[in-house]
């Protein structure tokens, strides 16, 4: 996905091109795991999450981290695209070519599979908390939970995740 991709041929302030082609990348990334490895929903995402940018670029251009509001506003997107019922597509076990191959593709689509089957609640914690890096305060803030909320989730999440995953849990979780 491109800035031409993202916002038409030259529309839009400068600014936002020139935000949306650097962020657009890693909002896709992330999107990507929020859904559970469906990478045509995650553009999907992405894009509709830079559209609801643009509409309001001026006001989000002056706050102090606009690529985290565009992370907040991609996070939410997903959630209420989960809650629609309208959202006939179905997830396949079919994945997008990536640049570079995985250490161990069977170990990843494990994972992705396992994400896939967390409530999309825990999952979106999962993903803030360890995949964007972000601490308990700005994950409770992004998903609208208590700071308590988001330590309990991420507990029960991983759990579920190493019941899933067993021994492999342990080979994903070293560096």
């Amino acid at each position: 996905m491109d800035s031409t991709t993202t916002t038409g041929n030259d529309a839009g302030p400068p600014e936002f091109r020139a935000f949306a082609a650097a962020r657009s990348r890693h909002l896709v990334r992330t999107a990507y795991l929020l859904t559970g490895g469906d990478a045509h929903l995650a553009e999907d995402l992405a894009q509709e999450a830079l559209g609801k940018l643009y509409g309001n670029w001026r006001r989000i251009s002056r706050m102090a981290n606009p690529a985290g509001y565009a992370r907040t506003v991609l996070v939410n997107t997903f959630l209420s695209h989960r809650r629609r019922r309208s959202s006939r597509e179905h997830v396949t076990d079919t994945f997008a070519e990536t640049a570079a191959p995985p250490a161990d593709p069977a170990l990843r689509v494990t994972l992705l599979q396992a994400l896939a089957e967390l409530p999309q609640q825990d999952r979106a914690v999962l993903i803030l908390r360890y995949w964007e890096d972000l601490g308990v305060e700005e994950t409770a803030a992004a998903l609208r939970l208590t700071p308590s909320a988001v330590r309990s989730r991420a507990s029960r999440a991983l759990s579920r995740l190493r019941t899933r995953l067993g021994g492999q849990f342990d080979e994903l979780a070293r560096p």
